[in-house]
């Protein structure tokens, strides 16, 4: 059964140091939908993802969770609801890939429990999603960087939240990953309803897998919406100051960006 949440954000302006890069953000996040930020590198798009996952404060503004600040909520609390990998995560050394999933569990267990069969019943049930199995006993360092990252969606699935937020999950992996992931992610979302936020840079996959698209442009939000109704190429020219056609993808029906670039323009 699919849980709905109320998440948005309102007035948010966030960012490092003195250096603010979130300018007045307001959105609300589709609940049991897949949701894709995109926007040109150094625009916010990882800044606002982890202040939506409480990872970083903002200066003002907020962000609710079902009526409710999450500043307000404890972590582990919110850690039940929802889940985060963020970019690049750090590999402990020497563990194997179910100990490494075993940790998601650690919002649900308490100083005085050991795991109870629904904790390894969890990360049996995240392995088998992200078709890791057979890697059970293997070593982090022995896998791919695909299986890697197919490990780390697992550890945040283990989690069993509502809502899974990524940060870029499918940089650095050829093309064959990067479409098996999407994939994956999106029988998630289709058997579960779980509700997904990633941050993606190739405006294409983006089109194609999302539900709902956030655009951002130098810390604003500047567009929103399904990729069908937003994704133009007068967008893609504000957001990333590319000249570009946009015609239908043949395989998805979905928008898919063509660029012009100076060489292959027809005359």
């Amino acid at each position: 059964m699919e849980t709905i949440h109320d998440f948005r954000a309102q007035k948010l302006i966030a960012g490092y140091d003195n250096k603010m890069i979130l300018n007045e953000i307001e959105l609300k996040i589709p609940s049991n939908k897949i949701s894709v930020i995109i926007g040109a590198n150094g625009c916010g798009k990882s800044t606002l993802l982890k202040t939506l996952a409480k990872l970083i404060k903002p200066s003002s503004g907020e962000v609710t969770l079902d009526g409710k600040a999450i500043s307000k909520i404890p972590p582990k609390q919110l850690a039940r609801v929802l889940g985060i990998l963020p970019q690049s995560p750090v590999v402990p050394e020497g563990i194997t890939v179910a100990d490494l999933i075993g940790r998601g569990r650690f919002p649900h267990q308490s100083l005085l429990s050991g795991w109870s069969k629904k904790d390894y019943d969890a990360v049996a049930e995240a392995m088998e999603i992200m078709k890791i199995t057979e890697f059970a006993n293997h070593d982090i360092d022995e896998l791919s960087g695909g299986q890697r990252q197919r490990v780390w969606i697992a550890m945040a699935l283990a989690q069993q939240t509502d809502i899974l937020f990524l940060d870029e999950p499918t940089t650095f992996l050829d093309i064959t990953y990067q479409v098996e992931i999407l994939d994956l992610l999106t029988d998630l979302n289709r058997k579960y309803g779980t509700t997904i936020v990633m941050v993606l840079h190739d405006i294409n996959l983006s089109a194609r897998y999302a539900d709902y698209i956030f655009a951002l442009e130098k810390g604003k939000l500047v567009g929103e919406g399904k990729p069908s109704e937003i994704i133009t190429s007068t967008l893609v020219k504000e957001i990333f100051g590319l000249n570009c056609t946009v015609i239908n993808d043949p395989v998805s029906a979905t928008p898919l960006v063509v660029p012009k670039g100076r060489y292959h323009v027809k005359p």
